[in-house]
C-alpha cells in the first residue's frame, strides 16, 4: 500500500514538473506539428496562467526576422513577454501553409501575424504587426500597449 501511495506520489510531481517546462520554438518549422505544438503550449499556459501568442509567419520573410530581433532585444518588451506570454510560432510557408489549422482563426493579411489565445487556447484576438511598426522596426511603446491590452488578469 505504502508503495502504491510512493508512486502516485512520484507520478503526480512528474506530470507537475512536466507541465511547469516548456521549450519555446525559435524557428518557423514546416515540419512541426502546430495542433500538438498548441496543446502543449495550451498545457504549459494553464499551469502558469499565461496567455498564448501565436506568431504565425516564415523563415521567408523579413519582418518576422525584425520583430524576432526586435522582441529579443528590447528588454523591457522581452521581459514583459517571459512573464506574461507563452509564445507559439505557426510556419507558413510555401513548403507548408498550414491551413487546416490555421483555418480556425480570422484570414490574415500580411506576416508576421499574431493570434492572442487564453490559457485554454480560445481566440481572444487577432492582431496584425504592421500596427506596431515604426520605420525599419518596431515601436516600443504601441507594442508594450498591445501586451498589456491582453495580458490575463492575476
Amino acid at each position: 500500500m505504502k508503495t502504491i501511495f510512493s508512486i502516485i506520489i512520484l507520478a503526480v510531481f512528474t506530470l507537475s514538473l512536466s507541465a511547469q517546462t516548456y521549450e519555446p520554438i525559435k524557428k518557423f518549422d514546416p515540419n512541426r506539428n502546430p495542433k500538438l505544438d498548441l496543446k502543449t503550449a495550451v498545457d504549459y499556459a494553464k499551469s502558469v496562467n499565461k496567455r498564448i501568442i501565436l506568431d504565425v509567419g516564415g523563415e521567408w520573410c523579413i519582418w518576422c526576422h525584425r520583430i524576432d530581433a526586435f522582441m529579443d532585444s528590447t528588454k523591457e518588451v522581452k521581459d514583459y513577454i517571459e512573464k506574461h506570454y507563452v509564445v507559439l510560432k505557426i510556419n507558413f510557408s510555401k513548403e507548408n501553409k498550414n491551413e487546416k489549422f490555421l483555418s480556425k482563426y480570422p484570414e490574415i493579411q500580411g506576416y508576421p501575424h499574431f493570434f492572442v489565445l487564453d490559457k485554454d487556447g480560445k481566440l481572444l484576438h487577432s492582431q496584425n504587426t504592421g500596427d506596431l511598426e515604426k520605420a525599419k522596426g518596431y515601436d516600443k511603446d504601441k507594442f508594450l500597449q498591445f501586451l498589456k491590452k491582453w495580458t490575463a488578469k492575476k
